[in-house]
């Protein structure tokens, strides 16, 4: 029978193993966006890879979806989101409100890395968010 120390310290060792491994996840995610190689720089292009799909970060319980005329809809962590979009010099810049709150106006930068739509928000230069696409 293993005793109550052993069994706590096995637990914290199972623990740290889960940390190493998530943190490799997140590590992961944030590096392959910095080498996303295709970037999306019109409309007709952007149009063409999310019309018909869903945008989904499984993670965030996020799913949305963006449409011709300017709409975007779906649910963030429980929430309604909605918001509008236009391409505007190379860049997908878009209104969001996530439940009642006003997320704002922010042009973004997309790239596609693999099967995955990257938008990375103040003109290329800020945080990222990458999307599967289904």
């Amino acid at each position: 029978m293993l005793s109550l120390r052993r069994v706590r310290q096995r637990t914290h060792r199972v623990r740290s193993n889960m940390r190493c491994i998530v943190l490799s996840l997140i590590l992961a995610i944030f590096a392959s966006s910095a080498f996303a190689k295709d970037r999306i720089i019109n409309r007709a292009a952007f149009l063409e890879l999310v019309l018909g799909k869903t945008l989904r970060i499984p993670l965030l319980m996020v799913r949305l979806r963006i449409y011709e005329d300017g709409s975007i809809q779906g649910k963030g962590m429980g929430r309604q989101v909605s918001g509008l979009w236009e391409w505007e010099s190379g860049y997908f810049c878009r209104t969001l409100f996530w439940g009642g709150a006003d997320i704002g106006r922010n042009c973004q930068e997309v790239t596609l890395d693999s099967r995955k739509l990257i938008f990375t928000s103040d003109g290329g230069t800020g945080r990222s968010a990458r999307f599967s696409l289904k």
